[in-house]
C-alpha cells in the first residue's frame, strides 16, 4: 500500500528543478508569513489603537481574534475550491482578497468596522495558506517533505516574531493605519511569483460541497469564540458558558454527522488516523498556550512598565533569532530522537521558557528578558515546525486537500481562543482600567498549562510514528509497525 501510495504521488508531482525546489516553498510561505504576520502586527499597535477608538486595549483583542475566527471558519472551503478551479488560481485570488481586505481594515474608522474588515482579511487568509500548503505537499515528494517544510517555515515564524517590531515602529513613527498597508506590496509580489513559477495543473469537478455541515461547523466555531470573549466579562459570565457549552454541543453534532456523511464539509474521518489526531488535539492546546505569550508579553510591557510600541517589538522580536537557530537543528533532533520524544520534552520546556515572563518586576536587567524571549523563541519555532509534519505524515495522497482544511482551521482556531481566553482572564482578574502585575501572572500561568497539557497527547504516539519521514530509527532492532497500522 505505501509503494502504491507513493507511487502515486510520485505520478501527479510536477517535474521542478533545483531552483524551484527553493523557490516554491518561498512562494507558498509568502502567504504564511502574511497571514501570520498580521496576527501579530496588530498587538504592539492596540494601546494606540483603542485610544482613538475610546475603548481599552484589552477589550480590543477582537481585532485579533475576529481575524483569527475568519480565517477558521473558512478554511474548509479551501480544498474543494482549489480542485474546482485549480491550485494556481485559487491561490492568486486569496492573495488578491486578502490584499484588499488589508486596504478596507486600514479606512476602518472605529472596533466594530475595524472587526468587519479583518474578518475580510481572514476569508483571503483561509484560502490562501491551506492551498498554498496544498501547492507545497503536491509539488514534491514525501521524502523531500521535511526538508521543503524547513525552507518554507523560516519566513513563517520570522512573520509573527517580526509583527510587533514592525508594528511597533510603524504605530509609533506614522499612523496605525501602515500597519496594514504593508501588505500591498507583499501580496502584489506573491500574486506575480505565483503566476510566474507554480505551474498550472489540471483541473477536476470536485464532490458536491457540503454546505449544511459547513453552516453547522461555523456556527460552533462561532459559538466558542463569543463565548470565550463572554467569559472575560463579569456582566456576561453566565451568557459565556452557555454559549460556549453551545459550540461544543454544535461542534460534536458537526462531528457525528460528518462521519456518515458522503462528501463532508471538514472530513473527521481523518481523526481515525492516529498521528493526525493526536496533532490536531495536542497540538490545539500547545498553540493554545504558546500563541497567546506574544499577545500578554505585549501589553504587559506597554501597559505596566510604560514601554514605547517601538520599544515593546524590539525586545518580542529577540524570540526570532531563536527561530532562526533552532531550524537548522530541527531535521537532526528528529533524526536523532524521533517525533514523539521531541514534542512531548518540548512541551514541558515551552512551559518552564514562561515562567521567567512571571518573575518581571520592572525594566531593569533587559538582557535577562531578553534571554528568556530567545529561549521561548527556540521552543515555540520548534513546536510548530514539528506539529506541521507530524499531523501528515500519514494521510493518503487521495486526502491531502482534506487534511490542509481541517488541520488548518484547527490551528487558527486554537490560536484565536488562546488570545481570547489570556483577554478573558486579563479581564476578569483586573481591577482598575489596567491589569496589574499578578493579574499578568494569573494568564501567563494558564499558558504555560496549556502547553503542558498538550504533553499528555503527544506521549500517546508511538516512538516509530513518522520514521519514514523524520528518518529516525531504532537501535538494535526493525521497525515492526509501518504506517498502514497507524491508526
Amino acid at each position: 500500500m505505501i509503494k502504491s501510495i507513493q507511487a502515486d504521488v510520485t505520478s501527479r508531482v510536477p517535474k521542478y528543478n533545483a531552483v524551484d525546489r527553493v523557490l516554491i516553498p518561498f512562494i507558498v510561505a509568502i502567504s504564511f508569513m502574511m497571514e501570520q504576520l498580521d496576527t501579530t502586527i496588530v498587538i504592539t499597535a492596540l494601546p494606540k489603537m483603542a485610544d482613538n477608538f475610546h475603548t481599552t486595549a484589552v477589550s480590543l483583542n477582537i481585532a485579533v481574534t475576529s481575524y483569527l475566527l475568519s480565517l477558521a471558519v473558512f478554511m474548509p472551503m479551501s480544498g474543494w475550491a482549489a480542485e474546482r478551479w485549480g491550485k494556481r488560481e485559487v491561490y492568486m485570488a486569496a492573495l488578491l482578497v486578502f490584499t484588499v481586505g488589508s486596504i478596507l481594515c486600514a479606512c476602518s474608522n472605529g472596533p466594530l468596522s475595524l472587526s468587519l474588515m479583518r474578518m475580510v482579511q481572514g476569508f483571503g487568509g483561509a484560502l490562501m495558506t491551506p492551498v498554498g500548503r496544498l501547492i507545497l505537499l503536491s509539488s514534491f515528494e514525501r521524502s523531500e517533505l521535511v526538508k521543503t517544510m524547513t525552507y518554507m517555515s523560516v519566513p513563517v515564524v520570522i512573520g509573527p516574531l517580526m509583527g510587533p517590531v514592525l508594528g511597533g515602529f510603524l504605530v509609533q513613527y506614522t499612523n496605525w493605519r501602515w500597519i496594514f498597508l504593508v501588505n500591498v506590496p507583499i501580496g502584489v509580489g506573491g500574486i506575480l511569483l505565483t503566476l510566474w513559477r507554480v505551474r498550472p495543473e489540471m483541473r477536476r469537478m470536485p464532490a458536491p460541497f457540503d454546505w449544511i455541515g459547513f453552516i453547522i461547523c461555523a456556527a460552533g466555531m462561532l459559538l466558542l469564540q463569543i463565548g470565550t470573549e463572554l467569559l472575560g466579562r463579569r456582566s456576561s459570565m453566565a451568557w459565556g458558558g452557555m454559549l460556549l457549552a453551545g459550540g461544543l454541543a454544535v461542534t460534536f453534532l458537526y462531528s457525528r454527522r460528518s462521519i456518515g456523511a458522503r462528501f463532508p464539509a471538514l472530513d473527521m474521518g481523518l481523526m481515525s488516523i492516529r498521528t493526525f489526531r493526536i496533532g490536531v488535539l495536542a497540538g490545539s492546546l500547545s498553540r493554545m498556550g504558546f500563541s497567546s505569550i506574544p499577545f500578554l508579553l505585549a501589553l504587559l510591557l506597554q501597559l505596566q512598565f510604560g514601554f514605547t510600541p517601538f520599544r515593546t517589538g524590539l525586545l518580542v522580536f529577540a524570540a526570532s533569532f531563536g527561530a532562526v537557530i533552532v531550524r537548522p537543528l530541527s531535521s537532526w533532533l528528529l533524526r536523532l530522537l524521533g517525533f514523539r520524544t521531541v514534542l512531548a520534552f518540548n512541551s514541558l520546556v515551552g512551559a518552564m521558557t514562561i515562567l521567567p515572563f512571571t518573575l518581571m518586576d520592572g525594566i531593569g536587567a533587559q538582557w535577562k528578558f531578553v534571554l528568556a524571549v530567545i529561549i521561548f523563541g527556540i521552543s515555540r519555532a520548534l513546536q510548530f515546525t514539528n506539529l506541521n509534519t507530524i499531523s501528515f505524515v500519514d494521510i493518503p495522497a487521495d486526502r491531502l486537500s482534506r487534511s490542509t482544511g481541517l488541520i488548518g482551521m484547527a490551528q487558527q482556531l486554537s490560536t484565536g481562543l488562546g488570545v481570547a481566553l489570556s483577554a478573558a482572564m486579563l479581564n476578569l482578574m483586573a481591577r482598575g482600567a489596567h491589569p496589574d502585575m499578578s493579574d499578568f501572572r494569573t494568564a501567563l500561568y494558564g499558558s504555560a498549562s496549556l502547553v503542558l497539557l498538550g504533553m499528555a497527547g503527544f506521549l500517546q504516539l508511538r516512538q516509530e510514528d513518522g520514521a519514514h519521514t523524520s528518518g529516525w530509527r531504532p537501535r538494535g532492532r526493525v521497525l515492526s509497525r509501518t504506517v498502514e497500522g497507524k491508526k
